[in-house]
């Protein structure tokens, strides 16, 4: 007897949820935009078979292509985003790739610098309070 085994269709329901959380958008802003409710959006997720249209639809409120969505798959993803996003896209010098994200100046020297500006700020208002304190020193002694 000879077993044929055929490919398991693809979730897309499932690959929808996946994507749109990974990429942090909730059900309730897919329905929103859609116009459907948040139920709907919960019911197409746990389809295993979409409609293309609907496919589509949902891959223009998260912003990716339906083949993304057709063709995902969660291991590539993952390692993708390791590759590219946790460190490992250092180059052959060893110089850490900068994000938008990633700070580019130290916090401790920019509160430093604060609070000497702060300081400064201080003395020059207490040098301006002393200031005054003398001049009404010399206007109470000028009334005796």
């Amino acid at each position: 007897m000879e077993s044929t085994t055929t490919p398991r269709p693809k979730h897309l329901g499932r690959n929808i949820r996946r994507v749109r959380e990974i990429l942090g958008i909730k059900q309730d802003t897919v329905a929103e935009k859609l116009g459907v409710t948040q139920q709907t959006v919960s019911n197409i997720e746990s389809n295993e078979e979409v409609e293309d249209k609907t496919v589509e639809k949902i891959s223009g409120i998260l912003g990716v292509d339906p083949d993304a969505i057709h063709n995902f798959n969660e291991e590539a993803t993952v390692n993708f985003i390791q590759n590219n996003y946790e460190g490992a896209n250092q180059g052959a010098t060893g110089l850490q790739v900068n994000y938008p994200n990633s700070c580019t100046f130290n916090p401790l020297d920019k509160w430093v610098e604060a609070m000497e500006k702060n300081e400064k700020l201080y003395e020059a208002l207490l040098k301006s309070e002393r200031e005054k304190v003398a001049m009404l020193e010399k206007v109470l002694e000028g009334r005796k």
